[in-house]
């Protein structure tokens, strides 16, 4: 038996902010940090919350939140005796709050936290699923948690926050998009309601990224973006996603190259492994190979035949990536040669145990993940 299940409930367009206004009472607190706090951000959306007892502010969070932060910010929410959390920010601040309003229930049972995740980049889709991500700076390692406790009760997807992104934000974000819907579309456990979900994000991103990384006030544009990147969360959170992740979250760990950008430098790569384009796709097209073709065509690509729409799939995106001027090999991402060579044993044995990588719908070996390390090692 599949299930399908959204909780989140979503609020999306310009003013959407405005539902902030609605919460009367409670004690607040805005987790965030310290670029959203000292750009004025935090402020703006405090003023929103101005029909709430008290408004308190923790702005301490950091890339990839390591657990001694996750404890900080428990210890706030306690002091502060908040009803309702505020996420505010990329990945890094919805992945914290997250985190410590799942740990602060764990520790006091009788809480019931209310939890809204403003997304300030378009990227993540953190601000409905279940999953989060914290760091252990001693290890370098990152450790994933799950669970439906973690689904943030309301999204709110503003198209004025994320207009002044810099552009390298906006690729780097919206390639991470690309990669949650594609991976998600051709996932092991892909189902009727994630194809439809992971179709339309990849439909809307590959229309409306060129015009944000060329414009970043094209709110149009703003306010397409954000809910590709919503969908594709909503598409990967009911089905996982693949090696792709797998990789990536091992590279980020290993050399901190950002998330979005890790998973573009790999996707044209692992797209050509899971379609098998080293077979004759002329009499063996795999499913997968059919489901890429199939997306091909949702983009208004020419796709004929399997070959010619996986092709044009692999082209379209680099393509993409050339246009906003992404690395394209593993040295552009900042990465010694001989670091990353020596690294690669640890890269492999952290894909392979990644939890993305189990729901790849082609098996994976060490073998083919230095395959595709092979095709960015230059």
């Amino acid at each position: 038996m599949k299930q399908f299940k959204i909780k989140t409930e979503v609020c999306f367009s310009e003013n959407a902010i405005d539902m902030l206004e609605t919460f009367e009472g409670k004690q607040a607190v805005i987790i965030t940090d310290a670029f959203m706090r000292d750009s004025g951000v935090a402020d703006v959306i405090a003023k929103k919350l101005s029909n709430c007892a008290s408004v308190a502010v923790f702005s301490d969070v950091v890339p990839d939140p390591p657990m001694d932060l996750i404890v900080k910010g428990v210890q706030f929410l306690s002091e502060q005796e908040a009803d309702i959390l505020v996420a505010l920010g990329g990945g890094s601040s919805i992945d914290a709050a997250k985190a410590i309003a799942f740990m602060a229930k764990k520790i006091d049972p009788s809480k019931d936290y209310y939890l809204v995740a403003i997304p300030t980049t378009s990227g993540t889709g953190s601000e409905v699923t279940q999953y989060a991500v914290i760091s252990d700076p001693e290890t370098g390692t990152k450790y994933p948690l799950v669970s439906d406790d973690l689904v943030p009760d309301m999204a709110i997807l503003d198209p004025e926050l994320v207009k002044t992104a810099p552009p390298f934000i906006t690729a780097d974000t919206g390639m991470d998009v690309i990669t949650h819907a594609i991976e998600a579309y051709v996932s092991e456990t892909a189902s009727d309601c994630s194809d439809c979900l992971a179709e339309k994000a990849c439909e809307l991103a590959f229309e409306y990224l060129p015009k944000c990384y060329r414009n970043g006030y094209d709110i149009k544009a703003r306010d397409k973006m954000h809910r590709a990147s919503c969908l594709a969360g909503m598409a990967f959170n009911s089905v996982n996603l693949g090696v792709n992740h797998g990789i990536a979250h091992a590279l980020g760990a290993i050399f901190h190259i950002p998330h979005g950008r890790a998973n573009a430098l790999i996707l044209p790569y692992v797209i050509e492994f899971n379609a098998d384009m080293a077979r004759d796709m002329a009499k063996h097209s795999s499913d997968t190979a059919k489901k890429y073709q199939k997306m091909a065509r949702v983009i208004g690509l020419p796709a004929p035949t399997t070959k010619v729409g996986v092709e044009n799939l692999i082209s379209e995106i680099t393509r993409l990536l050339k246009y906003m001027d992404r690395p394209m090999c593993i040295t552009e991402c900042g990465v010694d040669l001989n670091d990353f060579e020596a690294a690669r044993p640890e890269i492999v044995r952290r894909a392979l145990n990644d939890a993305c990588t189990v729901a790849n719908p082609r098996p994976v070996s060490a073998e083919d993940i230095n395959r595709i390390l092979d095709k960015i090692a230059k």
